[in-house]
């Protein structure tokens, strides 16, 4: 995607360093800006006093569980500021999606609960939605200083044998060790093992993850040599764009969260595959710990329910340097946030940064506020509390705009097929949107397609049922092909889109991976992006289990990816989750249709 990216970007990057003039030493960027998105934005302690004011806190995903916990522990205290009780609630929300509510206006019908404290993974995001309201002309709601809660830094997360065999724990383990990889024909056979194929990357798109922001710099460092003053000029040499073009063509996808990446990864590894889906994925170093203990969400409500992966990680601190996440705790200055929720957050985050409340951070792999690790960062657990030894300091905002330049430039290409479901049911209504399903759909994709690059390459297909004759549930409208030219056709065609008929969707799906596979491009992303409203109604085909065979089937270096969209309450979420879980795509929850718009963005981060 590019188009929406540069709208966005260009106001992350300025404002990453306007933090560092604010909060001097302390690094401010997310290890892993990887919130799932899809993380329940309304989830709430059970019980609330009526007669309490309630202080609503917004917090990034990875830790937005623990914190709920600790909140209840400190509302059972009955916390009162000049004579009124307060309680806190704990939303989860990721923190680009605040951002961007913040900057726009919140809209608790879309955005939920609107905060009063917000700590998202880093302080970047902060100086953003500062920019953005002075770029509208809004009155600014940051405060001018805000404290850490908690810190962690970046990794590059890799399958133990792998790390071992590049020489994890003792030897130090860099960008330009994985670049060779990449580029050794040999791949995985230049250091003893050729059964792992070639080196693939897992990285988050830095337009929407601030651990896939935190990559890419690194990367531009790495190329450099540098760990400070990185210059226009050096982002632009010749050498450093191919270093940097060279690592991006590893990567197997992008996305907005590392969790399709991390619970991928741990499916892989049950199923014998674990060293062969992805080499390494950039991660935050706690997302190691929540990974090896059998908890890929890191949500502490579901430790304990799967057992620990057949294949654990090791965070590998890469030797050119890595930058950190400060989760800041920003106090709102917004007309909402009156003197009394403002005092009491205050109070609450002087109660969670005791060293009582921090050790409970610290057991779930956080570093303290102050950088200090608990005693579950060890060897033992794929961590090592020594490191990181180096600390990037990032560049002047014109060097760090020049990155997103380049990276848009550099990154590795798509090809996808979006496949979207005409049936008879997404011609209802969605109350209160005065639109059917259809409509909604229709101007999503619009919005969605017109940000590819021109050099993607993108297509178009529709299902129901008997679109193409009596044995083709499915009708391709425009072959794939460079964006720059399918685009426009999509674009018309899309907006005639009509509802009628069943949902042929297993044939569809069938003959459409089958096609990708072979036209595959190796040298691109290569995807299907499938949505539906319902359950399968096509009887020549009611063979789920075969469909689920064939995506299997590929070579984990020549995968078609199915990213599928389960639109509206009546999708059949189990198909479509198994679907997505066989082709290593994943599954996207867009059951309020009012939410497409956001979820097909997020689906098109992963290109």
């Amino acid at each position: 995607m590019a188009n929406g990216r540069r709208n966005v970007l260009p106001l992350i990057v300025a404002g990453l360093i306007g933090v560092l003039l604010i909060v001097g030493a302390r690094l401010i960027f997310s290890g892993s800006g990887d919130e799932p998105s899809s993380g329940d934005p309304t989830a709430t302690q059970e019980t609330f006093d009526p007669n309490c004011t309630q202080v609503t806190v917004a917090a990034s995903s990875e830790k937005a569980a623990l914190l709920r916990d600790l909140a209840a522990e400190y509302n059972a205290t009955r916390p009162e500021v000049n004579g009124t009780c307060v309680q806190f609630r704990v939303v989860s929300k990721a923190s680009g999606g605040a951002a961007e509510a913040l900057a726009r206006g919140w809209d608790e019908r879309v955005d939920g609960p609107r905060p009063d404290v917000w700590s998202p993974a880093s302080s970047s995001w902060a100086v953003l939605v500062e920019q953005r309201l002075a770029a509208q002309d809004k009155p600014n709601i940051i405060p001018k200083d805000y404290s850490s809660l908690v810190q962690t830094p970046l990794v590059v997360a890799m399958p133990r044998p792998m790390a071992e065999a590049l020489g994890w724990p003792d030897q130090p383990i860099g960008w330009s060790d994985l670049l060779d990889l990449a580029t050794n024909p040999k791949g995985w056979g230049a250091v003893g093992h050729p059964e792992w194929g070639k080196f693939k990357l897992g990285k988050t798109n830095p337009h929407f993850s601030t651990s896939g922001l935190n990559a890419t710099i690194a990367s531009y460092f790495a190329a450099t040599g540098l760990s400070s003053d990185l210059t226009v000029a050096d982002v632009q040499d010749p050498d450093t764009r191919e270093y940097v073009k060279t690592l991006e063509s590893s990567v197997v996808h992008y996305g907005d969260t590392t969790l399709t990446f991390l619970d991928n990864m741990y499916r892989a590894a049950e199923q014998g595959k674990g060293l062969t889906y992805v080499s390494a994925v950039t991660v935050e170093e706690k997302s190691v710990w929540d990974y090896n203990e059998g908890n890929p969400t890191g949500d502490p409500a579901k430790a304990g329910q799967q057992p620990p992966p057949s294949v654990p990680l090791a965070a590998v601190y890469p030797s050119e340097g890595t930058l950190l996440s400060d989760n800041p705790w920003v106090i709102l200055d917004a007309d909402w946030a009156d003197d009394t929720k403002q005092t009491a957050a205050a109070g609450f985050l002087t109660w969670l940064q005791r060293p009582e409340a921090q050790e409970q951070f610290q057991a779930f792999a956080f570093r303290s506020y102050e950088g200090v690790p608990g005693e579950v960062i060890n060897e033992a657990n794929g961590m090592i509390p020594t490191e990181p030894t180096v600390i990037l300091a990032p560049p002047a905002p014109s060097v760090l705009k020049a990155v997103e330049d380049s990276w848009d430039e550099l990154r590795k290409r798509a090809r996808v097929l979006m496949v979207l479901d005409v049936s008879g049911s997404m011609g209802e209504p969605v109350p209160d949107a005065g639109a059917s399903k259809i409509d909604l759909a229709k101007q999503a994709t619009i919005d969605a397609v017109e940000g590819f690059a021109p050099d993607d390459e993108v297509g178009l297909w529709i299902f129901s049922t008997e679109l193409d004759g009596p044995d083709k549930p499915y009708l391709e409208l425009v072959p794939i092909g460079p964006a720059k030219d399918t685009v426009p056709l999509i674009v018309g065609d899309v907006e005639n889109l009509v509802a009628d008929g069943g949902t042929g969707l297993y044939a569809t799906l069938k003959a459409g991976q089958k096609q990708m596979v072979a036209d595959l491009d190796t040298g691109r992303i290569n995807a299907i992006v499938l949505l539906s409203d319902g359950r399968n109604e096509y009887p020549p085909d009611t063979d789920l289990d075969g469909l689920l065979r064939q995506l299997d089937a590929e070579s984990v270096d020549t995968s078609v990816r199915v990213f599928a969209i389960g639109y509206g309450d009546s999708a059949d979420r189990a198909a479509l989750e198994a679907i997505a879980e066989a082709s290593r795509g994943a599954y996207y929850d867009a059951s309020d249709p009012a939410s497409i718009g956001k979820v097909l963005t997020s689906v098109l981060s992963n290109f």
